[in-house]
């Protein structure tokens, strides 16, 4: 159920107003979950994660029902179904492969989840997703790079960043833990540029 297309800062029209009406809306309509997005090749091929890191990850991360975890490159959504399923906790998931936001809005109404859960095709690098409490990441370690300054730019000091195998250059991790051969990383947003 999960994993990573991913997209470069150029090209692509934002879907960033797709996410924050759904958020503040309380994700209620689950029928608007694809955005009129542009779209293009995928700087990064579809690879799932597994569901054993899937796992590893969110118990690293630690989401409660009172968290917002958007899934930057959420593949088949398995990270914001599995949170909303174990958790109680809300998801957005975000891709730019229409294949893989048809297979995700598959994956939410086969669990049920669809009152927690939105798939939604955009942009990451132009996507909005300064409400996260939690955001998680299966990318390559150039495109982790290119989004840290967002994500430190954007993010509440105290939201959780979880990746799936690569780290964020100098950029300490909070945590590593291995787990089937993958390594997880969480950071954790401070008041300053990490």
């Amino acid at each position: 159920m999960n994993r990573r297309h991913f997209l470069s800062r150029t090209g692509a029209l934002a879907a960033a107003t797709v996410g924050v009406p759904a958020v503040a809306q309380g994700l209620a309509d689950s029928r608007l979950t694809l955005a009129q997005a542009a779209t293009r090749t995928p700087d990064v091929i579809y690879v799932p994660t597994p569901q054993e890191v899937v796992d590893t990850m969110l118990s690293l991360a630690k989401p409660t029902k009172n968290d917002l975890i958007y899934d930057l490159g959420c593949g088949d959504g398995r990270i914001v179904v599995t949170a909303a399923k174990k958790y109680g906790a809300r998801g957005i998931g975000v891709d730019i492969d229409p294949n893989r936001i048809a297979e995700a809005n598959a994956n939410v109404r086969g669990e049920n989840v669809g009152d927690r859960v939105r798939i939604v095709q955009g942009d990451l690098f132009e996507f909005d997703f300064k409400d996260a409490t939690i955001v998680t990441l299966y990318l390559l370690p150039s495109l982790n790079l290119k989004l840290r300054p967002k994500l430190w730019r954007e993010l509440k000091p105290g939201t959780r960043v979880v990746s799936h195998d690569f780290d964020m250059g100098d950029w300490v991790s909070e945590q590593k833990v291995s787990v089937a051969s993958r390594t997880v990383y969480l950071w954790r947003i401070t008041g300053k540029m990490g």
